[in-house]
């Protein structure tokens, strides 16, 4: 073997190092399981990967946890790191018509001149009966904008959710599917404080380095992580899978495939069903870039705020020193523009200096105060599988777990349903497959 090659044999190849994979990794190692995970970067975490601002590392893309995410917190207690979780009230707003309301409490929606009193009362009544819908599947034939209107009524529709959801999938807006409304619905009005406050959570240090415990811990387990392995092709043969990289090829007994689907089936199109390759490009997905300013100053007194202006080209400007504390990161203030898109949109080609200036103009008209002056840096991360479309009646696009092989398990964030992508969800399902896995191999 040559420096740096990974020819090897495991029992288990996990394809990717995002939170899934590692969930997965974490689960079958910690069962006594001889498992590699492959990861195509230089760094593990996925989405959740980091940068450095002032000696602290920090999310590529804006993160938070929902205090009613029970695996992430389980997760958590059983690696003895709850002393790192930090959970506080957030201030929540909408920008609309030139100007920003907050939305944080039941009595700022009452305050909410943007709607008309009854509609208010629409607006806030629409959660409570998100909430009581118990059943997902009775919404499966219906899309978010047919449902919203039902429940809320025009007018709220078209000034609170038809914005975002044209800001979140873009030229997919119309399709989306009334299950991915609730769920988002349900996920925050369940993580609510006494007073109705809404109440986030965030791991100190940011996600990565609870991807990196989970790694130490694989690690210390006998497992194996490779970096800048990236999986070129994976196939069944007579002594088990073989799964290809530039570094070498990975013998393994059973493989857990983690990444966006079009992805695995560029893996496996020589070799699988068509039908199958077909199911897994099935689903389509819309691209995010998110651009990362590091300010001199605040920019607003809002963490979360929702861009309901059709004429602003992003959904959110998050303020993450809102948050959390703006001295972590050497007294730098961190606000996050994200712009979902898709990747062949001409936006999604800018650099972080072509984007900044695109993006500086509509800053400039939501907070007028604002001046260049105050951007110490700038950053541009760029995600091309970022968030599955979730359509009508997309449970029938879902390909099962287990591949048209025995011992090819799928476990990818589109196939995270009625939830919606999301760390507490990649670690359930991640640590729910590798347990699967595990009691395949005689190792329950």
């Amino acid at each position: 073997m040559t420096a740096g090659s990974l020819d090897h044999a495991t029992e288990v190849a996990v394809i990717g190092g995002g939170f899934t994979g590692l969930a997965a990794g974490w689960e079958l190692a910690r069962r006594g399981v001889k498992v590699t995970v492959l990861e195509a970067a230089g760094e593990i975490g996925g989405l959740a990967a980091a940068f450095q601002v002032e000696g602290e590392r920090l999310d590529r893309f804006y993160h938070h946890w929902f205090t009613n995410d029970r695996a992430v917190m389980d997760l958590i207690a059983e690696l003895g790191l709850e002393d790192r979780v930090e959970i506080n009230p957030t201030n929540t707003g909408m920008y609309f018509a030139n100007t920003i309301y907050r939305l944080s409490t039941p009595l700022d929606l009452l305050k909410f001149k943007a709607l008309g009193l009854i509609d208010r009362i629409r607006l806030g009544l629409l959660t409570l009966r998100a909430r009581a819908v118990k059943d997902w599947r009775v919404l499966e034939d219906r899309t978010a904008e047919e449902w919203l209107i039902a429940m809320g009524g025009r007018a709220v529709y078209e000034v609170v959710w038809q914005p975002l959801l044209r800001g979140k999938f873009g030229p997919y807006a119309e399709q989306v599917s009334a299950v991915w409304f609730w769920n988002k619905l349900k996920l925050r009005g369940g993580s609510r404080g006494k007073a109705g406050e809404e109440r986030l959570a965030y791991f100190r240090g940011g996600f990565i380095a609870l991807a990196e415990a989970m790694a130490e811990r694989i690690r210390a387990a006998g497992g194996r992580i490779e970096l800048n392995a990236s999986v070129t092709r994976f196939a069944k043969g007579e002594g088990g899978w073989r799964v290809e990289t530039p570094r070498g090829t990975v013998r393994a007994a059973q493989v857990l495939a983690t990444p966006a689907l079009p992805l695995v089936a560029s893996m496996v199109r020589d070799w699988a069903d068509p039908a199958w390759v077909r199911s897994l490009e099935a689903i389509d997905y819309i691209g995010n870039t998110c651009l990362v300013l590091e300010l001199n100053r605040p920019l607003s007194g809002t963490y979360w705020l929702n861009v309901n202006d059709p004429s602003f080209p992003f959904v959110g400007v998050i303020e993450h020193t809102n948050f959390a504390s703006a001295e972590t990161y050497g007294g730098r203030h961190i606000v996050y523009l994200s712009k979902y898109l898709p990747h062949t949109d001409p936006l999604y080609a800018m650099d972080a200096d072509q984007f900044l200036a695109y993006a500086m103009p509509f800053l400039q008209r939501m907070f007028p105060a604002f001046e260049a002056s105050w951007i110490e840096a700038h950053h541009l991360w760029k995600a091309r599988w970022s968030q599955p479309v979730v359509v009508k009646h997309y449970g029938a696009l879902i390909p099962p777990a287990q591949g048209p092989e025995a011992g090819l398990t799928l476990c990818s964030m589109a196939q995270i349903y009625p939830e919606d992508r999301g760390t507490n969800y990649a670690i359930r399902e991640g640590r729910k497959a590798g347990a699967a896995i595990a009691v395949a191999l005689g190792r329950g």
